[in-house]
């Protein structure tokens, strides 16, 4: 008779169920990526049989036209015509088959796909690279790129030139800049708050939904205090959230204002951070960053202040969102201008010198 031996309690079911997992996800990400690279070779061998551009439009609707129909025969409707012009735009968005052999390792064909239709070149290379580096599923990247994340990110508020280094210095060696962490505005609809709210009442609402609101910090933020008591010549002052950024390696203080940004705020802030630079931060990290979340700001306000200089950021926070062609458009100007102030500024700079 043999003895029945309850293998649980020495852990060898659950070793081998691991390495049946590990075994079985490894495989997935390979077909994926074997999958995926055989969807460019495809539209690149379409795109090279499609030739000149001259000849495109009525030759390459036929070819595609009688290809589709004759590959559905064969494999299936994986290679439909709506497919096979998919799998064109992807050979043509990433020609080069290098940098696609990179992508399939960490990206599904499934990400992909939604990036191939962008038109702004740097816009996707931000969402791919902020994909890889925390590791977004399908559905987060969709939300990310659905809540505007670029577009409120302040590297787009930036000269083509920095945000190009700022994204390669991402790829490349893994180091991301503020410019890549903090947004304007701040979505916090979530909160439930309507009209005629306190700063006690936003606060509330942010703790009580600290897992959504972390989600719109970004990742790596971690909460470490609420009303933080600091001391300064015997008197009392209290940092509303305080948090730590792992890859920035730095202790972030926010300020919660309701009203318009002033330039008391700045001056409070800016207490805080060399209350917290002196006191607080360890050996390793990095400076401490302030950020200011307030309803409203002014724009020139902002740039007299030099707040970069203080490590202090300001960004404005919605309860409730407008429509989202109205939002989009909103961002869009408030980018073209955020540009216009730096080209001024660095003609007026360039004037003083000449």
């Amino acid at each position: 008779m043999i003895k029945k031996i309850n293998i649980e309690n020495t852990g060898l079911f659950s070793a081998i169920k691991n390495l049946i997992e590990t075994s079985k996800s490894n495989v997935a990400v390979l077909v994926n990526a074997e999958m995926t690279m055989l969807y460019w070779n495809i539209g690149k061998r379409i795109n090279d049989e499609i030739g000149e551009q001259s000849r495109a439009e009525s030759y390459g609707k036929n070819i595609v036209a009688t290809l589709w129909r004759q590959l559905a025969n064969e494999y299936g409707t994986s290679f439909s015509e709506k497919n096979l012009r998919r799998m064109m735009q992807f050979a043509e968005v990433f020609p080069d088959e290098n940098i696609v052999a990179s992508l399939i390792r960490q990206l599904s064909w499934s990400h992909i796909k939604i990036l191939i239709p962008m038109t702004e070149p740097l816009k996707r290379d931000f969402y791919i690279e902020m994909c890889k580096i925390d590791k977004w599923s399908v559905r987060t990247l969709e939300s990310r790129i659905n809540s505007l994340l670029f577009e409120r990110t302040a590297i787009s508020k930036k000269p083509e030139e920095t945000i190009i280094n700022d994204i390669e210095a991402l790829k490349n060696e893994e180091k991301l800049s503020a410019d890549l962490v903090f947004k304007d505005p701040y979505f916090l609809d979530f909160l439930g708050l309507k009209n005629n709210y306190s700063e006690k009442d936003l606060e509330g609402a942010i703790l009580a939904e600290l897992q959504e609101f972390i989600v719109e910090l970004g990742g790596d933020f971690a909460f470490m205090a609420r009303q933080k008591r600091i001391t300064i010549d015997n008197d009392d002052y209290y940092i509303d959230l305080l948090f730590y950024h792992r890859r920035l390696k730095c202790l972030v203080a926010i300020e919660l204002k309701i009203g318009k940004f002033t330039a008391a705020d700045k001056g409070q802030v800016e207490l805080y951070l060399r209350w917290l630079e002196k006191y607080e931060k360890v050996e390793g990290e990095n400076a401490p960053i302030g950020l200011i979340l307030c309803t409203h700001k002014n724009e020139e306000h902002v740039e007299l202040m030099q707040l970069d200089k203080s490590n202090i950021r300001v960004a404005d926070y919605l309860t409730e969102l407008p429509a989202k062609k109205l939002l989009e458009e909103k961002l869009h100007q408030s980018i073209e201008r955020a540009k216009n102030r730096l080209s001024q500024n660095e003609s007026y700079n360039n004037g003083k010198e000449n």
